[in-house]
């Protein structure tokens, strides 16, 4: 491993987070203290601009591609079953228990959307979860006024 990946891995470590350095980048190991929740298209983002209005913004990856794509970190999952359930149900990807997430460094296209240190908190899953179901609920009410 080379000496600017193992600073970027120390920097992702301060604060508490479990973070493997490979050839491939550096990689968030999800635990019971943080989890990460991937969303895409126009949920991603609604939830962010909802999560910005509310002072409720954590960190947030962009993964570039055709379609808008960014992952939400988290904490809180081990009490959280509803909310992950939820989260599911809506099409959000939930990387916990071990999941490996490329985190941003000069090697990867992903990018620092929030950065861990521009956030004031690592939210709780629960309050992303909030996010989703309110984002959903205002698209459901914009179709209702669409005529046809």
């Amino acid at each position: 491993m080379n000496v600017a990946l193992s600073v970027v891995a120390e920097d992702y470590r301060r604060y508490g987070w479990t973070i493997e350095a490979t050839g491939d980048g550096v990689d968030l190991i999800t635990d019971e203290r943080i989890a990460a929740i991937e969303l895409s298209g126009s949920a991603a983002a609604g939830v962010r601009r909802y999560l910005r209005a509310n002072n409720l913004s954590g960190p947030v990856i962009e993964v570039p591609g055709t379609q808008r794509r960014e992952i939400h970190l988290v904490t809180g999952v081990a009490k959280a079953a509803r909310a992950i359930e939820g989260l599911r149900a809506a099409g959000a990807i939930v990387h916990t228990g071990g999941a490996r997430v490329p985190l941003p460094d000069a090697r990867r296209a992903t990018a620092w959307g929030v950065m861990p240190r521009e956030a004031r908190w690592v939210p709780p899953v629960v309050a992303l979860a909030a996010a989703v179901r309110a984002v959903a609920a205002l698209d459901r009410k914009r179709l209702g006024r669409v005529a046809c």
